[in-house]
C-alpha cells in the first residue's frame, strides 16, 4: 500500500513539475529557462527535480512525450464527440483542434525555433532519433491506411497528400508568425475551412466508412505515442 501511494505521489509531482516545465519553455523558450527556475515554478527544489530526470534536456524530452500521449486521447475525445468525427473532415478538425488546444503542442509539431532553441542543435535530439526509427512520417502512414480502407481517394501517392496535410497543419498554427490580426478570421473558423476542403477534396465518390476511419485514426495513434514513448526509453538506455 505504501508502495502505491508514493507511487501515486511521485507521478503527481512529476506531473507538477512538467505543467510548470511547460509554461517556462513557452514564455522563454528552452535556452533561457533554467532548472532552478523550473523548480520555483513547480513548488520544490532542484534535487527533487533531478530524482526525476538527470538533466534539462531529459526533461524537455520528456515534457515531448507527455504533450504527445496527451495530444492523442484528446484528438479521439475530439473525433468521438464529432457527429462527423468518421469523415476526413472530422478526423482533420479533431487533430487540429486537438493541437491548437495546447502552445507547448504547437511547438512540437512546428519545431518552433524560439522555445526550441538549441535543443533543435543537440545531435540525439527526439526529432533525429525519431528519423532513424520511422521509414515514413505518420501522417502518410495515417493517410496510407485510409486509402487502402477506400476511405481516402487513392489517385494521389499517400507521401504527397502527407505532406500537404503536414504544410496545412504548419501553416495553421505559424498564422500568428506570419499574418497580422486585422481582418483575421477566428483559428475556429479556419479549422473548420481547412476540415470541409479536405472533406469535399479526398473523400471518394462513393463515401467514406466512418468506422474504419475512427478505427484507423485509433490504431495510427496508438502506435505514434507508443513509438514516442520507446525513444524517450532509448535515450535513457543509452547514457548509462
Amino acid at each position: 500500500m505504501n508502495l502505491t501511494m508514493d507511487a501515486i505521489k511521485r507521478e503527481k509531482r512529476e506531473q507538477q513539475i512538467l505543467d510548470a516545465a511547460a509554461e517556462l519553455f513557452v514564455q522563454y523558450g528552452y535556452d533561457k529557462t533554467t532548472v532552478s527556475d523550473i523548480a520555483q515554478a513547480a513548488g520544490v527544489s532542484k534535487g527533487i527535480i533531478y530524482l526525476h530526470v538527470e538533466n534539462k534536456q531529459a526533461l524537455f524530452e520528456k515534457l515531448i512525450v507527455r504533450e504527445m500521449q496527451m495530444h492523442g486521447p484528446t484528438w479521439l475525445r475530439l473525433l468521438d464527440e464529432d457527429p462527423e468525427g468518421g469523415t476526413i473532415a472530422g478526423v482533420y478538425r479533431s487533430t487540429l483542434n486537438a493541437m491548437n488546444s495546447s502552445p507547448f503542442m504547437q511547438a512540437v509539431f512546428k519545431q518552433d525555433g524560439r522555445i526550441f532553441g538549441s535543443y533543435l542543435k543537440q545531435p540525439d535530439n527526439i526529432y533525429r532519433r525519431l528519423d532513424e526509427r520511422q521509414a515514413e512520417s505518420h501522417r502518410t502512414v495515417l493517410v496510407r491506411r485510409l486509402q487502402e480502407a477506400g476511405a481516402m481517394r487513392s489517385d494521389i501517392p499517400a507521401e504527397v497528400l502527407g505532406r500537404i496535410l503536414n504544410i496545412l497543419a504548419y501553416g495553421l498554427v505559424t498564422l500568428g508568425d506570419t499574418f497580422g490580426a486585422k481582418d483575421a478570421p477566428a483559428v475556429e473558423e479556419v479549422i473548420e475551412g481547412i476540415a470541409l476542403v479536405l472533406d469535399k477534396a479526398l473523400t471518394p465518390d462513393e463515401g467514406g466508412n466512418p468506422e474504419a476511419i475512427k478505427q484507423i485514426v485509433r490504431e495510427v495513434n496508438e502506435d505514434m505515442y507508443a513509438q514516442f514513448a520507446a525513444l524517450l526509453t532509448d535515450g535513457e538506455t543509452d547514457k548509462q
